[in-house]
């Protein structure tokens, strides 16, 4: 690799990377807010695009089905977002991937509902859920790599682990906004109106966020790379390039978004709905202790990817996720305990934080010239699979096999991070995974 392309050397940050990752964090927030805020309002979705003679539990199942499209789609998005990222540049992509998601979410808060116009409403709910899907494709992956190539490489894991943290707040601003709509709207006015303000108010803030990305400026590594295009950028399509050259980083990059999947979705978005259903909570309990793990999950994101920089990839792998595990388990288990929901969610919610540090080991092993095509794929594929059948999956177990289903599955996964952790600190910490660029 040329020495032009050698990372950004050891410094502390400045006035513009704390810019270039407040923006992006920002404007990850509110399109995340985009792209979840479906899950807060399924229940009130299922009964108004469905018809109301059909049982409760296929309504609902078919309305996570809508949700999981989005997941399906993702990899299609962001293949074709990383190849042009890693073509014409990380800023042209990462303000495309805002705006295709500020539409759609428009869109959805102005559908007519099924009573007014039939099949025809869970239909175009689809197809807005499939175009969110193609823009959070290209949105995260694109994100990570824009910071991951803007700051110091001593500072790589704290990027990361902030951005991360970004997209979590999105999270956050769904579940404080589905409080607030639950606390003073009562549930007439909610299906009768109320559920289309917080769609419209997502396109809104994201069309705002694209016009603040427009600040932002090109990454110093792709700006090299541009300059020596000839010499630099790859013959062959990014992604053929990530999957002949780099299948081992590519396979571990997967098994730790199947992980990641698995802490968000389960244990941040599905939770709320599944304390209602399985365990009989209220909505404002369910949703108030929600918002505290969800605060805990922000604050972790950007504490693990601190701790990224400063220890070994393999010990905080493996002791992250041993320790969301042991956290998941004591959750579940007490849930028949009112008294500590918040406290024993809250923790829960920090310890899932290990997921912010994964991007760390993502935007290092694949190298500046396919590293937009290499995160997206893998991310995007396993994000796919997993968040694809994952809400099917809980939703089915846990009506008809055992409410305790969600613990087994993502108490499973986490140990498989553990593992991943633990693979790593014997092979010397992953050291021959690494591109030459993030050594």
């Amino acid at each position: 690799m040329s020495n032009a392309l050698t990372h950004i050397p050891t410094r502390t940050l400045n006035s513009q990377d704390y810019k270039t990752l407040a923006l992006s964090a920002l404007g990850g927030a509110l399109e995340f807010y985009d792209f979840i805020i479906f899950v807060f309002f399924s229940m009130t979705i299922s009964h108004l695009f469905f018809p109301n003679d059909m049982p409760a539990w296929l309504s609902q199942v078919q309305t996570f089905g809508i949700f999981a499209a989005g997941y399906l789609i993702r990899p299609l998005g962001g293949i074709v977002m990383a190849h042009f990222g890693d073509r014409l540049g990380r800023k042209k992509m990462f303000t495309l991937s805002i705006l295709l998601m500020a539409l759609p979410t428009l869109f959805i808060g102005c559908l007519p509902t099924y009573i007014n116009i039939g099949i025809l409403a869970p239909v175009l709910l689809l197809l807005m859920r499939l175009c969110q899907g193609l823009a959070v494709g290209g949105e995260v992956p694109g994100a990570w790599t824009f910071v991951a190539e803007h700051v110091p490489k001593n500072k790589i894991g704290l990027a990361c682990g902030i951005l991360t943290s970004g997209l979590s707040l999105g999270i956050l601003l769904g579940s404080l906004v589905s409080t607030a709509m639950n606390k003073f709207l009562s549930s007439e006015q909610i299906i009768d109106w109320g559920w289309r303000i917080p769609f419209i108010i997502g396109g809104i803030f994201g069309l705002i966020a694209m016009y603040l990305r427009r600040w932002l400026k090109e990454t110093p590594i792709f700006l090299e790379i541009q300059k020596r295009k000839q010499q630099e950028l790859s013959k062959k399509i990014p992604v053929i390039t990530v999957l002949t050259q780099y299948l081992p980083q590519t396979i571990l990059s997967m098994l730790l978004t199947w992980v990641l999947s698995a802490g968000i979705m389960v244990i941040m978005l599905m939770t709320p709905i599944l304390l209602q259903k399985q365990f009989g909570y209220s909505p404002i309990d369910a949703l108030q202790s929600n918002i505290l793990a969800i605060i805990g999950l922000i604050i972790s994101c950007t504490f693990y990817g601190m701790m990224m920089d400063k220890f070994s990839i393999g010990n905080v792998l493996f002791i992250g996720c041993f320790i969301a595990a042991i956290m998941i388990i004591i959750f579940y288990f007490s849930l028949d305990n009112p008294h500590i929901l918040f406290i024993t969610y809250s923790l829960t919610g920090f310890s899932i934080g290990i997921v912010g540090s994964f991007s760390y080991f993502m935007v290092k092993v694949f190298p500046a010239q396919i590293r937009y095509s290499g995160v997206s794929f893998s991310f995007n594929m396993a994000y796919a699979i997993a968040g694809g059948i994952t809400p099917l999956l809980i939703s089915f177990f846990s009506d008809f096999v055992s409410k305790m289903a969600p613990a087994i599955y993502v108490v499973g996964l986490f140990c498989l991070g553990a593992l991943i952790g633990l693979f790593l600190l014997i092979n010397n910490n992953g050291q021959k995974y690494l591109a030459k660029d993030m050594e």
